[in-house]
């Protein structure tokens, strides 16, 4: 007979686990309904957002109903009601992204004051667009603001109306000139932004309909010919390059026939697009379409192709004239810092004379952990070596993590994979900690097995580091036999995952890769079929055993057919190994592997690369416990079928 007192415990028992369930299920449904009104918002149907979010009365994240609610109809929306969320949720990061998309809708309403009222309290200040408004508020008060919008307008697939307008009034009011817009209109062809070209002929009283037919329709365009006038010969100009996307051949012939019409501006406007577009498929000829470009102003994909195909061919005083011609922000940047000592040594024939130039910019960006900051240490005659970690970060520092409202709210996003919410209020929470509190917050990720979080947080100390955080080496008990099976570089593995996924399991890229390795579907099933694994299914791309079996197994493959260099397989892996066939037929005895990878024509694949080959240093050195050399792992790249006797009948000498 079962006792009064167990048959109450155990009723009780019966009636907590049904009420959890039920919290459950509703936790559940509400998750679903928040995820339908944030669709409802992305839609722009303000009837469905305003259905969903009147069912989330009670929702653990009541500032994004909020949000969602207010943004369905932010053109509407009393000032006094945005104030009023501002002040309910002040200090959230959704306040910030909230006051982004009203400054936006008070520069559309050209109210002027309110928008510089909230301007300053923008605190990310991170949209382009947003920065175009500004520009145009300051310029209506009288402010010369030109040069800060030339150095910010450099991109016209994100201009939208707010870049537009600025471009318009400054054109209007004198600050910009007739060149100025004859630049944007070249750089418009340039990103394939027909709209953003129609615009500028526009102001330019320019015929509307031929700027329209010189992006999209470029034969037809050229086929018409040049016109008269400045605005037309601009216009066979977008013309002449668009054409050069699809025809090198095409575009130079028409380039030659309309010279007698052309000024030498002109013309050296015209060699400057065509030879961009040239640089991209690596050709030989390039270089002389550079040379025929002299004296035309580049834009800021110009500058850098200019470069890329003087380091291929060796000029490295055209390397060093160029890079000294790019603007200050460009110019400092770590790539062109480290080539522009790299053509100075070349000049000068030494990199370690006291004072030099070139040592001097090798050390300014030596100290930096990544690609170009570590060959710069080797330049100075260091290698690469893992940092020593200070003390280690207790439970009692990372207890007050838990507690952080943002990394809550990241939590909760992360589990229901919207990455890039988790994502914001992550990043928002480390706003002025410490660097002993990101490695807290770091190892607090760690916990909660969001590693590229862990990875992300952990680099952005300086003093205080731990590479085990930055570098992390999780699924060892499937990776270590993986990789000593098929006699791959584990510390090369690891460091083309951290690239690839940043250790995301369910990652999926817009393409349709996934887990850890990122495996097409098409690729695992062809790998499956090679290495026996007869009972594939797509959905095993999502357990990391197979992925990092599949994944090893097609990466030894590449190696394989890239002759073992790991340079070559990396941007295969990325990028296909049909295309890196086609970029390494360009090559006609061996060739640096950082002059190769710089003049990678993908800037996915180009960044891809240099960060895998950077991570693998750091990996290398934290598994062999002993200092790493980037450059002699990244060794030369030669053409296919290239043989040891042509390697020494060759002037080359590998650096």
């Amino acid at each position: 007979m079962i006792s009064a007192s167990k048959w109450i415990a155990g009723a009780l028992v019966v009636a907590l686990t049904s009420f959890a369930h039920a919290d459950d299920t509703d936790s559940r449904r509400d998750d679903d309904a928040f995820l339908l009104l944030r669709d409802a918002v992305r839609q722009d149907d303000a009837a469905k957002a305003d259905f969903y979010a009147a069912r989330l009365p009670n929702y653990s994240i009541p500032s994004y109903v909020d949000y969602y609610r207010l943004k369905s109809h932010l053109k509407d929306a009393a000032p006094e009601e945005i104030r009023s969320f501002f002040k309910r949720y002040e200090g959230q990061a959704i306040v910030d992204r909230l006051r982004n998309d009203w400054l936006l809708e008070l520069g559309r309403k050209r109210d002027w004051a309110t928008f510089d009222e909230q301007l300053p309290l923008f605190v990310l200040n991170d949209d382009t667009q947003v920065k175009c408004y500004a520009l145009v508020s300051r310029a209506l008060k009288g402010q010369k603001v030109g040069d800060e919008a030339r150095a910010l307008l450099t991109a016209p697939n994100g201009y939208g109306q707010p870049c537009a307008d600025l471009i318009a009034t400054l054109y209007q009011n004198g600050q910009f000139n007739t060149e100025d817009l004859y630049a944007q209109l070249r750089l418009s062809g340039e990103y394939n932004a027909t709209g953003q070209a129609r615009r500028i002929v526009t102001l330019l009283d320019g015929p509307e309909k031929k700027a329209v037919q010189a992006v999209d329709l470029p034969t037809v365009a050229v086929a018409k010919g040049i016109g008269n006038g400045k605005v037309e010969h601009q216009i066979y100009i977008v013309a002449i390059g668009r054409l050069a996307k699809t025809s090198v051949k095409l575009a130079v012939l028409a380039l030659n026939k309309a010279t007698p019409k052309m000024t030498a501006q002109e013309q050296q406007q015209a060699w400057a697009a065509i030879a961009l577009q040239s640089s991209y498929t690596l050709a030989p000829e390039t270089s002389d379409y550079w040379k025929r470009a002299n004296g035309a102003p580049l834009s800021i994909d110009q500058m850098q192709w200019k470069t890329r195909i003087a380091l291929r061919s060796g000029d490295w005083r055209q390397v060093e004239n160029t890079i000294r011609a790019m603007p200050s922000a460009l110019r400092n940047e770590p790539t062109w810092v480290y080539w522009l000592g790299r053509a100075l040594m070349a000049r000068d024939g030494v990199s370690s004379q006291p004072g030099g130039e070139a040592l001097q910019l090798f050390r300014s960006i030596s100290e930096q952990s990544n690609y170009y900051g570590q060959l710069a240490l080797e330049e100075t005659g260091r290698l690469i070596t893992i940092p020593t970690p200070g003390q280690p970060i207790s439970q009692a520092e990372i207890a007050p993590m838990a507690a952080n409202p943002n990394f809550q709210r990241a939590l909760k996003f992360f589990g229901m994979r919207l990455r890039f919410e988790g994502t914001r209020e992550w990043n928002w929470g480390l706003r002025g900690m410490s660097e002993r509190d990101h490695l807290a917050a770091a190892e607090f990720a760690r916990q909660n097995n969001i590693l590229d979080r862990m990875v992300n947080t952990s680099e952005r100390t300086r003093i205080q580091v731990d590479y085990t955080q930055r570098f992390p080496s999780p699924h060892n008990d499937v990776m270590h036999p993986a990789t000593q099976t098929l006699g791959l570089d584990k510390a090369w593995v690891y460091g083309l995952i951290r690239q690839e996924s940043r250790f995301i399991m369910d990652a999926q890229s817009h393409a349709g890769a996934s887990g850890l390795m990122q495996v097409m579907p098409s690729t695992g099933r062809w790998i499956a079929k090679k290495i026996g694994l007869t009972d594939f299914a797509q959905e095993m791309l999502g357990d990391v055993r197979y992925n990092i079996m599949l994944g090893t197994n097609y990466l030894n493959m590449v190696l394989g057919n890239m002759d073992g260099s790991q340079v070559l397989a990396t941007a295969a892996y990325n990028a296909g190994p049909g295309r890196l066939r086609t970029w390494r037929s360009t090559l006609t005895k061996p060739m640096d592997s950082t002059v190769f990878i710089e003049s990678i024509p993908y800037v996915e694949t180009r960044t891809y690369v240099k960060n895998v080959m950077s991570n693998t240093a750091y990996y290398a050195a934290l598994f062999e416990g002993r200092p790493q050399s980037l450059k002699a792992r990244l060794g030369i790249v030669a053409p296919k079928g290239y043989t040891e006797q042509e390697e020494q009948e060759t002037s080359f000498v590998p650096r």
